[in-house]
């Protein structure tokens, strides 16, 4: 297998990780690229000898490139990644160098023991469903693991967000704007927003107005199959539209937002001996008496 490396350049101590991932895959023979921006980093800091040309690539050559891609980081750092190689089905070992980390499968001191379970290949892949968005301004498409977020920009006033969803009228959402999930991002901005939290394996997008200027706008669950047409006729600055809460653009109104599950899925991979609500109570704090910071999570079995 041949795998490659990416990571968050922001994170600290990412040079020593990056050098003892590729001291290990050196001592055992597996074949590896680097992110060349994360090369860049490595030499400056960590010593790296012997690094070929051919094993730096650059990031939208990843997918190509290897047959896993380990992304160190955070969960910023699987959506930007999954963003530049899901199409290609690359799958996506997130290693968490950062907080809450729902996305990210296994920590700093997990990350050997996990690569020996997948050199040996006891893993398994998870699909995930992805959303893309188009406008009729321009001809570019905007994918997202998490989210698709259309919303106000540069005024404190709320405006109208007229949606449909498969053409037929929803409602007009008075409000800051509008999250559109996917059920990975249930557990993001969504729920952040008062959403509810949908397991991965839900074929679901869900609709969440934000800050609605009417008590009883609440969010809406849709087939996956769904196409929403978000409408915005008029508003006092621009209107932003945001994927993942990385890539974006700024829309003069009247805009027209069209969102819809995307053809591809990213592969996420797992360990097997770890499930979604494993996370969700360890992530959540559920079963953790915080009065007491010593109490351990109940596991019933």
């Amino acid at each position: 297998m041949k795998f490659g490396i990416a990571g968050n350049l922001e994170k600290a101590g990412l040079p020593e990780i990056v050098r003892r991932l590729v001291g290990r895959f050196r001592k055992e023979g597996v074949d590896f690229v680097i992110e060349a921006s994360l090369a860049k980093l490595v030499r400056r800091h960590s010593k790296l000898d012997g690094l070929r040309i051919s094993q730096v690539v650059p990031e939208k050559q990843l997918a190509g490139a290897c047959e896993l891609l380990i992304s160190l980081g955070g969960d910023g750092t699987i959506l930007r990644m999954a963003r530049c190689v899901a199409e290609r089905g690359t799958p996506i070992l997130g290693v968490n160098l950062g907080k809450l980390g729902f996305l990210a499968e296994v920590s700093l001191d997990d990350l050997d023991p996990c690569l020996t379970e997948v050199l040996d290949g006891e893993y398994i892949i998870e699909e995930r469903m992805m959303l893309q968005a188009a406008t009729t301004t321009s001809r570019k498409i905007y994918t997202a693991l998490n989210d698709i977020v259309v919303d106000k920009y540069g005024t404190s006033r709320v405006i109208g967000f007229e949606t449909f969803v498969n053409d037929d009228f929803l409602a007009t959402f008075t409000a800051d704007g509008i999250i559109l999930s996917t059920p990975t991002g249930s557990t993001a901005y969504a729920l952040a927003n008062g959403g509810p939290i949908v397991i991965p394996s839900n074929r679901s997008i869900t609709i969440s107005p934000i800050c609605p200027h009417t008590l009883t706008a609440r969010p809406v669950i849709v087939p996956d199959e769904s196409t929403i047409k978000i409408k915005v006729r008029r508003a006092p600055q621009k209107v932003h539209l945001t994927a993942d809460g990385q890539d974006e653009a700024l829309l003069s109104t009247p805009a027209e937002i069209v969102v819809k599950r995307a053809p591809f899925t990213a592969r996420l991979v797992k360990r097997r001996n770890t499930s979604y609500f494993d996370v969700l109570r360890m992530k959540l704090h559920w079963g953790r008496d915080v009065r007491n910071p010593g109490e351990q999570y109940s596991n019933r079995s």
